[in-house]
């Protein structure tokens, strides 16, 4: 029963849980040594390819690019759980929020398998199969935040929401100021105050620091799979704790941008009887 008790609890869960997100983890100890020794033991076709980034992540904010994500896949999900006929982006809101989570979590279980073998299928050829790596991986990372989106009932199409999707793969690979930076941003936007979508464009202007951060936390991570053959497990592990992260970054702040509007519609709703 989705009572405001629960809700209420439900939201501090996801609070706790940002709270965690300031730890050290190893991977962000790595990524704190200057990036000029990754540059220079990276070879310039593999920084050429990884700077493609900052260009289609910027693609991606603006259209869609060839990132936009069908949704009908995660509607037909999402119907078969509810049993319900027929669904529309809009009718999610509506819908349990175990619905959503259930769905949710699926999806990051099947997207860190295709990841893992993705992975371990590039990681083959060691350096020469990374630079075909790195683009797949981030055409499955946006994809991957966009269904988690869909199914609490945003849709990618809107610009904002495009915004939103890169935030969260900023924060995913942000270290921790960078984190409470970004946790602070996203603030507003859970209130739904009228000058949201102005200042959630405005941060445009910034949004290549996203690429920056990532370029370097994903260097770092892929540096390893350069070696052939052993690229095949250090690309399978990689790729699988990438996706699996940001699919919890994802479902974390779209589940409470969910629970705070059923939380106002639930206040709505008192006030009103």
């Amino acid at each position: 029963m989705e009572n405001k008790d629960w809700l209420v609890a439900e939201l501090k869960t996801i609070e706790k849980w940002e709270q965690d997100q300031k730890g050290i983890w190893f991977w962000e100890r790595i990524g704190r040594l200057p990036f000029k020794l990754l540059d220079k033991i990276t070879p310039s076709f593999i920084q050429k390819k990884i700077g493609v980034l900052l260009d289609e992540l910027g693609q991606f904010v603006q259209s869609g690019g060839q990132y936009l994500t069908q949704e009908k896949m995660v509607l037909k999900k999402l119907q078969k759980h509810s049993n319900q006929q027929e669904l529309t982006i809009q009718d999610i809101a509506s819908l349990p929020l175990s619905t959503m989570d259930e769905v949710s979590g699926n999806l990051k279980t099947n997207r860190g398998n295709l990841a893992t073998i993705q992975g371990a299928t590039t990681g083959v050829g060691g350096i020469f199969t990374l630079a075909i790596d790195i683009p797949v991986i981030l055409g499955l990372s946006l994809k991957t935040l966009q269904e988690i989106a869909i199914t609490y009932g945003y849709d990618p199409k809107n610009k904002e929401e495009r915004i939103f999707i890169v935030k969260c793969l900023q924060f995913s690979s942000a270290d921790i100021v960078g984190k409470q930076a970004i946790l602070n941003e996203l603030s507003s936007f859970y209130q739904r105050k009228e000058a949201t979508k102005t200042e959630m464009i405005s941060q445009l202007q910034g949004w290549r620091e996203v690429v920056f951060t990532y370029r370097d936390q994903f260097g770092w991570k892929k540096l390893l799979q350069m070696v052939p053959i052993a690229g095949i497990l250090f690309g399978a592990i990689t790729n699988r704790s990438m996706i699996n992260d940001l699919s919890e970054v994802g479902i974390m702040l779209y589940r409470k941008r969910r629970i705070l509007e059923k939380l106002n519609q639930t206040e709505k709703e008192l006030a009103e009887s």
